[in-house]
């Protein structure tokens, strides 16, 4: 028996889907994975660099776990997006630390544990991922056997001034359709609900070829995918994240004709500003984005849209953040991720003047959580009655009696069930509503 590993996974669906391929690539060379990490001989953590002091973070858990170990002589390695932008820094950051995977050595990684298991030293790969290395799975390597994340692109060419996900994950690399349509259709034949088709930048997504899309129109290659996976039949497609200027209609138009594409869409707005979002360097105006909002909320569907926005970033003034408040105001996000603008080294902003006080950031996140927290109690509320179909993904954290699952639409729905329900798509009559989820009784 190989040695026994402990893999920690933070950050976003991507960092998920690499755990798995991870794990996949591990557990074929014989290592078992444990769910503790007092049980483990190696240590990984999964890291997320888009959070302020990211890589002081990482250092804190790997303090935390080894503190509170039982036993020491652990093995401790980082990957992910961290392990990518410090590289070797890590090693002179931390002297508990044996090796470093980049974002594109995933498929590397047995050799670097065997490496430092033959007694080799602080290990270090920030190589990109290799011609003859893939992305496939099998419907088994994933955590459940209902929901699966698919990665269809991998990287972004945006260089928003404020993001380092450009230098964390590269340039852009699509899959090839044919790849990722076979890889969906074996999850729906192995009794997987639901796909989330998932990148930086979804509707960037751009093959080599057009093999596995000869059949499907569209005006861009992402249209086209869609349409091909949802002929699959599988029971539900997500897909995030969609960068506002690649957006096009006919993703709606995708959406209305095949209805096992939910109806939710992630939209990222960053701000209302067109000042701002030229000092982000978004590439698209207010109108812009207005007028992609008022495609899907034409759709016949009801279309939940989701946002992120940005507050305090450099140079926000009282005029800049009335404009986010007037555009939130007019879109109806069914949700908003909110966050405090803090600066990422490598960026562009960086060279910015980071001249909005702290306590003027939290002000204006208040106002920003404030006002969507009105805009969810009549849109959650708006639901009351309905009935929904909720793929169930376990028991409720707040009531053991309670089980709780997503809609098509991306809700959080609570409601009285067992285990048994796990794994399957039921409908549910809603019939309360909270700021943030739904409750319910199953329909009969």
């Amino acid at each position: 028996m190989k040695a026994k590993i402990y893999l920690e996974t933070h950050g976003c669906q991507m960092n998920v889907a690499d755990s798995t391929r991870a794990t996949k690539r591990l557990s074929s060379e014989g290592f078992q994975f444990v769910q503790s990490y007092d049980d483990a001989d190696i240590v990984i953590l999964n890291t997320c660099s888009i959070r302020a002091r990211a890589e002081s973070k990482v250092f804190n858990r790997l303090g935390q776990i080894n503190h509170n170990t039982i036993g020491k002589g652990k093995i401790y390695g980082v990957m992910g997006c961290v392990a990518q932008l410090e590289g070797e820094e890590l090693f002179r950051r931390s002297t508990m630390l044996d090796f470093v995977c980049g974002t594109g050595a995933i498929d590397r990684l047995p050799s670097l544990v065997s490496r430092i298991l033959s007694g080799e030293k602080k290990v270090l790969d920030t190589g990109q991922r290799l011609s003859n290395e893939n992305w496939d799975l099998q419907p088994a390597d994933h955590d459940t056997n209902h929901t699966a994340f698919v990665p269809i692109i991998e990287g972004c060419n945006k260089f928003c001034s404020y993001c380092i996900v450009p230098f964390s994950r590269g340039r852009e690399i699509s899959r090839p359709a044919v790849e990722i349509i076979k890889e969906v259709t074996n999850l729906r034949d192995s009794g997987f609900k639901e796909v989330q088709l998932i990148g930086q930048n979804v509707n960037s997504y751009k093959p080599k070829t057009n093999e596995g899309l000869e059949e499907f129109a569209g005006a861009t290659p992402f249209i086209r995918l869609l349409k091909a996976v949802a002929a699959t039949g599988t029971n539900r497609i997500k897909f995030t994240t969609s960068f506002p200027k690649d957006f096009h209609a006919g993703i709606v138009e995708a959406m209305n004709e095949y209805q096992n594409l939910c109806n939710w869409v992630h939209l990222p707005v960053q701000s209302g500003s067109d000042v701002i979002l030229k000092a982000m360097r978004r590439g698209y105006k207010s109108a812009d984005y207005l007028d992609k909002v008022a495609a899907i909320h034409n759709s016949h569907r009801n279309v939940a849209l989701t946002t992120d926005i940005i507050v305090g970033f450099p140079g926000e003034n009282e005029d800049d953040f009335t404009s986010t408040l007037d555009l939130l105001k007019q879109c109806n996000f069914h949700g908003v991720y909110i966050f405090k603008y803090s600066e990422r080294p490598g960026t562009r902003a960086a060279n910015m003047d980071d001249d909005v006080a702290d306590e003027v950031k939290t002000e204006r996140f208040q106002q920003v959580e404030n006002l969507q927290r009105e805009v969810q109690i009549k849109i959650y509320g708006s639901y009351i009655g309905t009935k929904q179909m909720v793929l169930v993904k376990g028991i409720s954290a707040r009531s053991e009696a309670d089980v709780f699952g997503h809609s098509t639409c991306n809700k959080v729905i609570n409601f009285k069930g067992g285990t048994d329900l796990v794994g399957r798509v039921v409908e549910v009559k809603v019939v309360a509503a909270k700021h943030n989820s739904l409750y319910g009784e199953l329909a009969h």
